[in-house]
């Protein structure tokens, strides 16, 4: 149980880390609240990707995507609207819901889930080294 903790700690780092830096580099800047959810997703990425090991590489991308744009609607709901810290706002983009989520970074979660999905299979193949 203590090694499944601190293997989550450790993919939740990864996707924390990560998940700031695109941010960092795509906007020039981030927030606390977005390494929580780039951890979040990347542990949830991982559990998926692990469960479904033969999908395909465009309907892991599509449940890829899906799973990031949920949660980033949860936390933008939370952060966003409940606490007013206008971290993004899409509501200038076409088909946004509530300004937290758009069609369009959607797709760009779709392409991201590509790169995502290979150091995915990466990490889940050193795990299963040192079984």
């Amino acid at each position: 149980m203590l090694k499944n903790i601190r293997d989550n700690c450790v993919l939740f780092s990864i996707g924390g880390v990560g998940y700031a830096l695109l941010e960092i580099l795509w906007r020039g800047k981030t927030h606390w609240s977005m390494a929580l959810t780039g951890g979040a997703c990347f542990v949830s990425l991982f559990k998926f990707y692990g469960k479904h090991k033969k999908m395909k590489m465009p309907a892991k991308c599509i449940f890829g995507s899906a799973i990031i744009t949920t949660l980033e609607f949860c936390c933008g709901c939370v952060v966003n609207l409940k606490y007013k810290l206008n971290v993004w706002d899409y509501s200038k983009c076409r088909f946004n819901v509530k300004g937290q989520i758009c069609p369009f970074y959607s797709m760009l979660w779709a392409f991201l889930c590509i790169p995502v999905s290979t150091l995915c299979k990466k990490l889940s193949d050193i795990k299963s080294d040192f079984k």
